[in-house]
């Protein structure tokens, strides 16, 4: 072997190669500090051969060589940054790594084989029949094994950390359906724990009653007193920890078992001549009674008609337990081997287990029997003396061990099922709560989410849980428990079925699931089943049940949490974007559904919020709307990166809906080019161009004035309309910062994958500021907002640029449009016939909220017959549908006031004294151009006399005339319009109509 020690290349630090006979080991230290192994194929040392840990989320330091890295960018000399990983990797870790046997198929069993077995499943029976008591197991396990398929597709399609069906559902259809599902899943095994702990009260009264002995009263407080001390118990015993639990998991199914086997051999070998126990009903294995039992027996029951789904409501809850593997995934050493093979084989058992026992029962014992053993010689098997009728399948819970062989092991079988069955159950709570509150869903559960000792056990879960269950089983009402427990079982298990369905219909790329015995439309199906069963069960119950989770839902919406997990949903929404993009280029364009569609070159967002707030305003919720940023530097990918992550962390952050693109390397107007011809595709690109007026236009050089008024005809070129913003005080709200210092001087951003706290936050935003400015960010954010309490840190992707943008800026004006505005004017000066454009723009902004006690002036030009023009233009607005306060005529053929003519020529005169760089203005074109700017002026003094004290002015812009206006000419007709004015908007439509009077 040689080895010889290389320079540091491409971002490691200190590269070492080995050079075996059969392959080279290239070992870079790269910046965290860690070794890499990367065995690389002679022909190319620099690239990386495909390894496991390079596709692990969990994994920081052995992911592989950047973009960046390998081309030799001078500035990802560290890498690029790595994308946030996901929060189940900050889960504490658990050393306990369970088998399919031990970790899916016992905890199945255990939850299934519960308190309905022994205590509910010969009433069942006894209510309707062996046919339909096969039907119910039937319509049960139809359901189970449907979704156990589509949970076993949901498993075997990627890594399953911690979490049970939260951690499933929201990974595949978003952390909205999956939060509100894992929170009323969470409820509903805390329920059924309190159910079956309940269960194994009522069998123990039911053994007290036989001996002649109770606690208090032999019932509901009996039940509560023990329940509860059982309760703590068993929450004892799994705070403890696992294997404690699966030490405790292996000696109840043997009990289970024991007692199973015991209850077949008592009912083969019969009540063995015991007047006592054929009095009760008990007469052993027969025909006759299998076909008297064949049929339903419907009572009433606690004033209640039974009937076929009341039935199915009380037995549904035995066959739940499914979901016992995945709800502890994050223990099993393999859960998208184990779950499918263990959950199908508990479901293949209990199910065996289910039948079996049926037939026992309904071919061993009466349905009713008074205790009295003549009354069931010689008679048929259904009569019984009346009002006497206190045993039986019907009236006796302990009918199972009545025909065991020994009721004291039956006994033990029917504690260890209900006992283990909660177990289960308050073991898996904790876990989802802890999921949950590790992903900061909902912040009330984040206090539960803490875990203690080496196995990261979520002991205030556990307390959560005793709560919850201590709350039912001071109900004590078993029947009335189950019923509710089933339709909320049901609800979850349609989502895991939705689940399937969505994501096997959309198929994502990322949908992959190993396991293949599942179809798309079985689990369509077995969602619209457990609807439909919902319903048949209980209307209300499934309302509320709907509601709850809906509610539930809406809170996560409103939130919005930083979860992005790459859900089903997600893919479903590209696909409908798409597809409907594509629908929509298919259609003409109409007037009717014109729809303003803004690119805003506003530069940095932070810069100049009052042009994207007036944009905003326009486009809210209805349109499209992009702001462009251009940039004449060339920017390195990493800074590109952080100063779009920045834009867009400040339009969410102001509640802006839109999209920021970024153009570097450019001049000013060459990047507006770029962005007018690339920005948007089909039916969704921009047609408006919006700037700010260039208030600097006398003192900036030839070229900067030449690539702005370019930019106008470049808007007019390709079809745009044109708005130009003017506020009284400018735009810019950072005040000696230039445009140019944002970019020149930003450092590379901190390479960071974890969320960062307010006070790293703000010294991200300060690292962005140049270091020559004058400008601390961080102490104007802070004197601005030193009343408001700072955000909770939230969670992005790398680089973490989340922040929040100044609130209050170096100009009150500067929030005109994102504040409420008092009674005032929009005086709409509407001049020239752009296509309606100039008087669309105020109708909407006057429909928003924060504008709507503004009300629009129009002002109209006329010429010779005033009376006959102004009916004319209050007969369009009138068919229009606009609404208006006052009308005004004016005229503009009347010559300007010398003062106004004089205040003009000395602006040209400062204009071109005081910049040499800009051309001198020819006579010539003085001469030619005098009648508009003459125009131009007198539309100034207008101006003044009416619209001195609007709240905002909006203007018809005169069209520039290629080759015959001059830069400097224009932008000193601009400027004489709209100086020392409140704020002013000018319009020029394209000359396409986008207002009409037809329906």
């Amino acid at each position: 072997m040689v080895r010889h020690d290389a320079n540091p290349a491409k971002g490691y630090d200190n590269p070492t190669i080995s050079v075996t006979d059969e392959s080279v080991v290239l070992e870079m230290n790269n910046g965290n500090g860690s070794t890499q192994n990367h065995r690389d194929s002679l022909l190319g040392l620099s690239e990386p051969l495909p390894r496991l840990d390079h596709y692990r989320a969990s994994q920081r330091n052995a992911k592989r060589p950047s973009i960046g890295v390998l081309h030799g960018d001078r500035d990802s000399k560290h890498g690029e940054p790595e994308e946030q990983l996901e929060e189940e990797a900050k889960a504490p870790g658990h050393a306990i790594r369970l088998g399919w046997v031990q970790g899916v198929l016992i905890p199945c069993l255990l939850n299934i084989w519960g308190v309905m077995l022994f205590l509910r499943l010969s009433w069942v029976v006894g209510e309707a029949g062996i046919i339909q008591t096969l039907i119910i197991i039937a319509l049960s396990y139809l359901v189970c094994v449907m979704t156990t398929l589509s949970l076993s597709a949901l498993c075997t399609n990627g890594q399953i950390k911690s979490g049970g069906l939260y951690y499933i559902i929201s990974r595949s259809l978003g952390a909205e359906f999956g939060a509100s599902v894992g929170i009323v899943f969470a409820f509903a095994n805390s329920v059924n724990a309190a159910m079956n702990t309940i269960g194994f009260c009522s069998s123990l009264n039911d053994l007290l009653r036989s001996l002649d002995t109770k606690i208090i009263d032999g019932g509901v407080n009996d039940i509560r007193i023990v329940g509860s001390a059982f309760l703590l118990l068993m929450i004892i015993i799994c705070a403890i920890g696992m294997d404690w639990e699966v030490k405790a998991q292996n000696f109840l199914l043997v009990l289970i078992v024991v007692a199973i086997a015991n209850f077949i051999i008592g009912a083969i070998i019969g009540p063995g001549g015991s007047s006592e126990d054929i009095g009760k009903g008990f007469l052993g294995i027969s025909s006759a009674l299998l076909a008297a039992n064949m049929g339903p027996g419907y009572t009433i029951m606690n004033g209640v008609q039974q009937n076929f789904f009341s039935v199915f409501a009380i037995f549904f809850p035995s066959v739940t337990g499914i979901q016992s593997g995945a709800n502890i995934c994050g223990d099993l050493r393999d859960p998208a081997k184990a779950i499918p093979k263990g959950t199908l084989w508990a479901c293949l058992i209990s199910a065996i287990s289910y039948v079996l026992f049926s037939f026992m029962a309904a071919g061993a014992a009466v349905r009713a029997a008074s205790g009295n053993a003549s009354e069931l010689v010689g008679v048929s098997f259904n009569s019984c003396a009346a009002g006497n009728c206190t045993y039986g399948l019907l009236n006796d819970y302990t009918v199972m061990q009545l025909i065991s062989l020994t009721s004291a092991i039956t006994y033990a079988g029917c504690w260890a099922a209900t006992l283990s069955t909660a177990l289960t159950n308050i073991l898996s709570v904790p876990r989802l709560i802890q999921a949950l509150g590790i992903d900061r869903i909902y912040p009330g559960l984040i206090f539960f989410s803490k875990g203690y000792g080496k196995h990261g056990e979520p002991y205030r879960g556990y307390g959560l849980v005793f709560l919850v269950s201590l709350v039912f089983i001071l109900i004590a009402d078993l029947d009335a428990i189950a019923s509710l427990i089933t339709n909320l079982y049901l609800a979850s298990y349609a989502f895991i079925n939705f689940c399937t369905f969505h994501a096997a219909v959309v198929k994502p790329l990322g949908w992959r699931p190993t396991f293949r015995f599942y179809h798309p439309y079985v689990s369509l199906l077995a969602t619209i089943l457990c609807v439909a069963i919902m319903f048949l069960i209980s209307v209300v119950s499934s309302f509320i049940a709907m509601a709850f989770i809906f509610v539930l839902y809406l809170v996560v919406v409103y939130r919005k949490p930083d979860a992005n997990w790459g859900s089903s949903v997600q893919a479903q929404a590209y696909k409908t974007a798409l597809n409907a993009t594509l629908n929509l280029e298919g259609t003409s364009d109409h007037v009717k559904n014109y729809q303003p569609q803004i690119l805003a070159i506003a530069g940095d967002p932070m810069q100049r919020p009052a042009l994207i707030d007036l944009a905003h305003l326009i486009t809210k919720h209805s349109s499209l709307m992009v702001i462009g940023n251009i940039i004449p530097q060339r920017l390195p990918y990493k800074r590109r990166r952080a100063l779009s992550n920045m834009g867009k962390c400040y339009l969410k952050d102001s509640n802006i809906r839109a999209f920021y693109k970024i153009v570097d390397a450019v001049d000013f107007d060459q990047g507006a080019r770029c962005l007018i011809q690339s920005t948007g595709f089909g039916r969704l690109a921009p047609n408006i161009l919006m700037l700010g007026y260039k208030s600097n236009w006398r003192t900036a050089g030839h070229s900067q004035l030449n690539a702005y008024y370019n930019t106008l005809h470049t808007a007019f070129d390709n079809r745009l309309s044109l708005l130009i913003l003017r506020m009284g005080k400018g735009l810019d709200i950072f005040k000696g910062l230039s445009h140019n210092d944002l970019y020149t001087t930003v450092p590379s951003p901190p390479e960071t994958t974890v969320s960062i706290t307010t006070t790293k936050r703000m010294a991200v935003r300060r690292s962005l500021m140049p270091v020559n400015s004058n400008l601390d960010l961080h102490e104007l954010i802070q004197s601005n907002r030193s009343n408001q309490t700072s955000p909770a840190p939230t969670f992005h992707a790398a680089p973490t640029f989340d922040y929040t943008p100044p609130k209050v800026t170096a100009e009150p004006e500067a929030n005109l449009f994102k504040q409420k505005q008092p009674k005032g004017t929009i005086d709409v000066w509407w001049l020239y016939d752009d296509g309606g454009l100039t008087m669309l723009l105020p109708y909407i902004i006057t429909t928003r909220s924060k504008w709507e006690k503004c009300k629009i002036r129009v002002f109209a030009l006329s010429s010779v017959n005033v009376q006959e023009e102004e009916k004319n233009m209050k007969l369009l607005l009138d068919k229009l549908r606009i609404s208006y306060l006052s009308l005004t005529m004016v005229k503009v053929t009347d010559k300007p006031k010398e003062t106004t003519i004089e205040e003009h020529r000395e602006m040209l005169r400062n204009v071109t004294d005081s910049n040499d760089d800009l051309p001198v203005l020819s006579e010539a074109e003085k001469q030619q151009l005098e009648i508009k700017t003459n125009r131009q002026l007198r539309l100034r003094e207008l101006l003044l006399e009416h619209s001195k004290s609007a709240s905002l002015i909006v203007m018809s812009m005169p069209v520039p005339r290629q080759d015959t206006v001059s830069a400097v000419l224009y932008m000193s007709w601009l400027e004489m319009l709209t100086k020392d004015m409140p704020p002013f908007l000018l319009v020029r439509g394209n000359q396409t109509e986008v207002l009409t009077f037809y329906s």
